[in-house]
């Protein structure tokens, strides 16, 4: 039985990395991927995207997912923890510094005199609002090339492993 031939190591990819047309690509044209290396470079392109664009706004990854999930909702630190991944003391902190920073209020929930609902301020609504502009401008610059029907097939595909894996 043939053997698979190793997949030779990719190139580097950058936290910072502008996804300029002028710039060369992450990944030769002519470069082997498989879809473990393909996932993999993927979301090293999109957490540097997320880096690149909380670095400018003066925001880790993780405040600016917090930003990203309360643009249209407001939660409790419950439901925060489970999109984020975090645990009770994490978010709490998390909130903390958001709160002081005036991005976050909290307020006592009408349901339950022990939780509290979590909403974005005005401050928290506009860098949330510049950072998903950013983030939308250089990943639809990053796919510009597949076309609208490469992007719809794209969308597609990621949305079945995604409604297919826990989280």
């Amino acid at each position: 039985m043939p053997t698979a031939e190793p997949t030779p190591p990719l190139p580097p990819t950058s936290a910072e990395a502008p996804l300029n047309a002028d710039e060369a690509p992450l990944l030769p044209d002519d470069a082997p991927l498989n879809t473990v290396d393909a996932l993999v470079q993927l979301s090293f392109l999109v957490q540097g995207v997320l880096t690149a664009t909380g670095a400018a706004h003066d925001l880790s990854v993780i405040q600016l997912r917090l930003l990203g999930v309360l643009r249209d909702r407001q939660a409790g630190m419950l439901e925060l923890g489970r999109h984020l991944g975090l645990d009770k003391s994490s978010m709490t902190g998390l909130v903390g510094r958001a709160e002081k920073r005036g991005l976050v209020r909290r307020s006592p929930s009408p349901h339950d005199g022990r939780a509290v609902l979590v909403s974005l301020t005005e401050e928290g609504r506009r860098l949330a609002e510049e950072g998903a502009e950013e983030i939308t401008r250089r990943l639809t610059q990053a796919t510009a090339h597949l076309g609208a029907e490469g992007r719809a097939e794209l969308t597609r595909l990621v949305g079945t492993v995604l409604r297919r894996v826990g989280g």
